[in-house]
């Protein structure tokens, strides 16, 4: 990584970080990853499973084949930085780094492009939707593995808390499954003044949502690890008025899948049993999103060996996250690996997903020659 190509990623950075694209809006960001492929000199196919894009590039006589994923979304959060490069679109921002991961995953092409020390095929997948829209899941279904038969997938997500540059790699278990529940609970509006002649559902999503918080506490084995949060509460119109109507949304993560049967169950049994206390109708919805992230031990071998290679601290043994990528849909159809990048100090509101997140520019030459070099060694052990 030469500084002059650190400047130019850093640039591409900041101008990914002012124009943000919410999920399955990606245009402006598709065209200019285009734009800058187009630059390298590196081949690719766009609109793959919607605004994907793959770009190849082969050398030698080697039939291994390998692919290198990033994301491209961003998320509907009002940005609080006041940096020079902070959102132009009010009310979107890339809180979760994926500005980042587009820009090394664009470091890494540059970088094999310019070396001749390899032999095969690398796959530079661009991907949309990450952020709960199936980007990956339209990709693979829009015949990804067919049309560009690569036998192993690596990607990376940068990772506040952890000190910058350092690459950490799970043996197992990186993130977690997980899926959206909501939940509609109907009663009969009325008036304030007179509840008895209502059947309130605002009451009820109250001992409902202290009844939710038991089950992991004590539906779950302790030694398991699974999330229940609920998020959202939409109900009423008026202050003088019983609502006829609330609906609770939240999300549900774990690591296995009896863990999940548990949980569901639990929530079908005190939905059904709130409706009778309270003479009210509660429908929960549950609706499945991505898998959990599972490297492969082979793959993850070679993750620690590119670490070294770009003489980056390595963490093993770190416990896995209860966040969730739908990196998983890929681990479904490919052995691989995804890693951990640390972003640097976890400072107050610069969490992921939070209003003064940054990804961080020096990290950019660990990231993308931790992506070349895992490429280059897999194609190598092959």
């Amino acid at each position: 990584m030469t500084p002059e190509l650190h400047q130019k990623l850093t640039a591409w950075r900041q101008h990914l970080h002012a124009n943000p694209e919410l999920s399955l809006q990606e245009k402006a960001t598709a065209a200019f990853v285009q734009e800058k492929l187009t630059e390298l000199g590196i081949p690719f196919e766009a609109g793959i499973g919607g605004l994907g894009i793959v770009a190849t590039l082969t050398r030698g006589s080697a039939e291994g084949r390998v692919g290198l994923r990033a994301d491209m979304d961003a998320l509907p959060i009002t940005e609080d930085t006041g940096l020079p490069y902070a959102s132009r679109n009010r009310g979107v921002m890339h809180a979760c780094g994926h500005d980042g991961h587009t820009a090394s995953l664009l470091g890494a092409a540059a970088l094999l492009a310019a070396d001749t020390d390899w032999s095969g095929t690398v796959d530079f997948i661009f991907q949309p939707a990450e952020e709960g829209f199936g980007g990956a899941r339209a990709m693979v279904g829009a015949g990804l593995f067919d049309r560009f038969p690569m036998t192993q997938v690596f990607g990376f997500h940068n990772w506040p808390g952890l000190e910058a540059g350092t690459i950490a790699v799970h043996d197992g278990v990186v993130m977690a499954s997980g899926g959206r529940v909501s939940i509609t609970i109907e009663g009969h509006a009325g008036h304030a003044g007179m509840p008895h002649l209502t059947r309130d559902p605002v009451m009820a999503a109250g001992h409902l949502i202290v009844a939710m918080q038991s089950i992991v506490s004590r539906s779950v084995d302790p030694l398991d690890t699974a999330v229940l949060s609920l998020c959202t509460l939409e109900g009423g119109t008026a202050r003088n008025q019983i609502a006829g109507r609330v609906v609770i949304g939240g999300t549900l993560r774990f690591h296995r899948e009896a863990v999940k049967n548990t949980i569901v169950a639990r929530i079908d049994e005190i939905c059904a049993g709130i409706a009778t206390s309270f003479g009210v109708r509660v429908t929960p919805e549950i609706v499945m999103g991505v898998g959990t992230v599972i490297n492969t031990p082979a793959e993850a071998g070679l993750a620690c060996i590119a670490a070294d290679k770009v003489q980056a601290q390595l963490r093993t043994g770190l416990p896995p996250s209860m966040a969730g990528e739908d990196f998983a849909f890929y681990l479904q159809h490919r052995p691989g690996a995804f890693v951990w990048i640390g972003n640097g100090p976890l400072r107050d509101g610069a969490e992921l997903h939070g209003p003064r997140y940054d990804f961080n520019d020096a990290i950019l030459p660990v990231a993308s020659g931790w992506m070349a070099e895992v490429a280059k060694t897999a194609l190598s052990a092959n």
